[in-house]
């Protein structure tokens, strides 16, 4: 008798910001894990909050629709010193999250220290070390640009690991 192969899980890791929201596909198949694709979407600083919110939505819907995934891992908000800006990446997280629950996708979230301990080793690594573990871990043959976008490969790579087995 054969042994049954697990079909791959299709995850869309997103890295929330008004400013700049990164997202990057990823596929799991068994403890492989390949980089499918990843992008940032930018908002104009000018344009009104809704308007904003609606573009990270919009894109956000048509990446799930392009790529398909099953899960979503985003990252939570990290509320230091500055409230305004919390403020504004968990509205943008929030737009993330109803364009996953629209589409019915199952949802992890991590914090940074998470995402970080997964990917470096260490809750406090630079920027630059989380994209460096993120071309080594995905095999890529750069890092991958803009650090939005390899952060959201990371919280993908994160839900990878830490994702409950179903």
């Amino acid at each position: 008798m054969q042994a049954k192969t697990a079909e791959p899980v299709v995850i869309l890791g997103v890295d929330p910001g008004l400013a700049n929201t990164g997202w990057g596909i990823i596929e799991l198949s068994g403890s492989r894990k390949r980089a499918v694709a990843y992008g940032c979407i930018t908002t104009d600083a000018g344009s009104g909050i809704a308007q904003r919110l609606k573009q990270i939505y919009d894109e956000i819907t048509a990446v799930i629709e392009r790529y398909q995934p099953s899960e979503l891992a985003i990252e939570s908000v990290f509320f230091g010193s500055n409230t305004q800006s919390a403020l504004s990446t968990g509205q943008a997280r929030g737009a993330a999250l109803l364009a996953a629950a629209a589409r019915e996708l199952a949802i992890g979230e991590y914090s940074p220290t998470q995402v970080k301990q997964v990917t470096v080793g260490v809750g406090r690594a630079q920027k630059q070390q989380v994209q460096y573990m993120v071309k080594v871990m995905l095999k890529l043959d750069h890092e991958p640009t803009p650090d939005h976008a390899a952060d959201a490969l990371a919280v993908a790579l994160c839900h990878a690991q830490l994702r409950p087995l179903v």
